[in-house]
């Protein structure tokens, strides 16, 4: 006989606080611990599948972030030469540009159109030339839809005549910036400086050479007949949004945009039939964010003449030579008879680390331009041993140290405000300017108005190809470099001049600082300057 027994309250039901687990018994207690365990299971799945899923992204935007073009597709296009600016000679002896910033169309690729901006026609502009000794005149008139300026990178020239940010010229505005060139023989280039929006502008096609020669490079036996043996190279990378050129930073891409391909001149996969022993290549730097290492794939070395503001002291043998945005190189390079040999842009090592090396440009390649030696090679002279003294500063007799801390938040914390006054330097002084990297990024830094000299890279000597004159210096992660600058003027307490990273995406965020020169014991600007506020519109 079994026993049973049931708890009930006076009505037969369910005594008061019992619940349905304790009349269901042990089986509905069994099932509780069975849903907890399915909804680990699930979670776990969950987390499993977005783990994977995030993974499998990264795995694709790291793969995706590395770009070559070697040996991709044949060079097949002629390369085109920026004509050299007609001018004219006023009674003074003014030498007179004219230039006009329009819009256009491009026919990169056949068949395709692609709306562009350039000066005197559809995509760049001409090579502007003029001696030193020389006053020049450039008559800019503005047919775009919007404001822009001219900057004159890399000229000595009074604050008023620079192009910056406080220069703009409106639509349908005119500009007549004059000046006497008074600095030696250089590579030097043109191109918009509107704040803000500078990366843009030129992207579109806003930029041009502007060569300076002098009675001592004319004397030396070095490849100078333009677009013969002494060839512009304008590198610009791009990427094709369809008909489009695009302007979009990719995914985890800081330094700004970096496009897929290069072009040189405006043009696509190029090629150069040359005809000469020696080659002269005035390499420029025209890209928003990208640098470049140059070099030839076969390993060949070549010589280093010149950087930003002119001849080096001697020729420099080297294999690579970087390349920061704005920065210039002149390189010789020997040919051989019947071989065709590619000017190439290689993978760089000093990104700082792994993953701005992978998202920074660092690891890509470009086959860039294909120089064809004819099947016979004019004979050319020997390059010289010297080339002449740099006349930038060696630092000694300097009054001053400044230190500027480069960060994509500004430099020295500070972001770029049209109405403030940065620093202020006396005419006719030197100073040593120290400028620091520790952001995790490269960057690079362009001083307007001087050519200063390289004096320390880490604590140590600068390598040959920084030893030249230079306004643009590449500054990686976890570098610090020393500047010597001589301010030689003209004074103008109330125009600045700008110091900027030169990758025009961290320009235009703010990476940039005002300076004035003033006269010795003048008194500065005030650090907060009503006349500067958003500059002076030409029209």
């Amino acid at each position: 006989m079994s026993r049973h027994t049931s708890r009930s309250g006076p009505t037969g039901g369910p005594l008061e606080g019992s619940t349905d687990a304790s009349r269901e018994g042990p089986r509905a207690a069994s099932r509780r611990p069975f849903r907890w365990k399915r909804l680990v299971l699930v979670l776990g799945s969950s987390v499993t599948a977005v783990a994977m899923a995030v993974g499998a992204l990264f795995a694709w935007l790291w793969t995706d972030a590395k770009v070559s073009t070697v040996g991709k597709e044949p060079f097949g296009n002629a390369l085109a030469i920026p004509p050299q600016a007609e001018s004219s000679v006023d009674k003074d002896g003014t030498r007179v540009f004219d230039l006009r910033m329009r819009a256009g169309e491009t026919e990169f690729r056949a068949g395709v159109k692609t709306p562009t901006w350039g000066f005197n026609g559809s995509y760049l502009g001409p090579t502007l030339r003029a001696r030193r000794g020389e006053k020049v005149r450039v008559r800019i008139s503005n047919a775009l839809d919007e404001a822009s300026t001219v900057h004159w990178h890399g000229m000595h020239l009074p604050a008023r005549m620079d192009g910056g940010p406080h220069q703009m010229i409106a639509p349908g505005g005119t500009w007549s910036p004059h000046w006497t060139v008074d600095q030696p023989a250089a590579t030097l280039w043109y191109h918009p400086h509107p704040h803000g929006g500078t990366a843009r502008h030129v992207q579109r096609g806003l930029a041009g050479l502007f060569l300076l020669d002098d009675e001592r490079s004319g004397r030396l036996p070095l490849p100078k007949r333009y677009g013969v043996d002494d060839l512009p190279v304008i590198v610009q990378d791009v990427r094709f949004d369809g008909a489009r050129l695009a302007g979009d930073r990719g995914m985890l891409q800081n330094v700004g945009f970096l496009g897929d391909r290069t072009m040189v001149n405006g043009t696509l996969r190029p090629f150069r039939q040359v005809h000469d022993e020696l080659i002269r290549l005035r390499l420029l730097n025209a890209s928003t964010a990208r640098t470049y290492a140059f070099g030839f794939p076969d390993g060949r070395s070549f010589s280093l003449i010149a950087t930003d503001g002119g001849l080096l002291e001697r020729p420099a043998s080297m294999e690579r030579v970087q390349l920061s945005p704005g920065e210039r190189a002149e390189i010789v390079v020997r040919m051989r008879a019947g071989e065709r040999v590619m000017l190439r842009s290689f993978p760089q090592g000093n990104y700082g680390d792994g993953w701005q090396r992978r998202f920074g440009g660092g690891d890509d390649s470009f086959d860039v331009l294909e120089l064809r030696a004819a099947a016979r090679l004019r004979p050319s002279p020997a390059l010289p041993a010297t080339l002449g003294k740099p006349e930038t500063p060696d630092g000694k007799g300097s009054v001053r140290g400044r230190h500027f801390d480069l960060k994509r938040s500004g430099i020295n914390g500070r972001s770029m405000d049209m109405g403030r006054v940065d620093e202020t330097v006396t005419r006719g002084t030197t100073e040593v300017w120290t400028v620091r990297n520790s952001n995790g990024m490269p960057h690079n830094f362009h001083v307007h108005d001087v050519q200063f000299r390289v004096l320390e890279v880490n604590g140590s000597a600068p390598p040959p190809a920084l030893s030249g004159p230079k306004d643009t210096v590449f500054v990686p992660h976890g570098t610090t470099v020393r500047l010597a600058l001589r301010f030689t003027g003209p004074a103008d307490p109330d125009t600045p001049y700008m110091y900027h990273c030169h990758l025009l995406y961290h320009e235009d965020e703010g990476m940039m600082g005002q300076f004035v020169v003033t006269e010795k014991g003048e008194p500065g600007a005030p650090r907060e300057h009503p006349g500067h506020g958003a500059g002076h519109t030409h029209r």
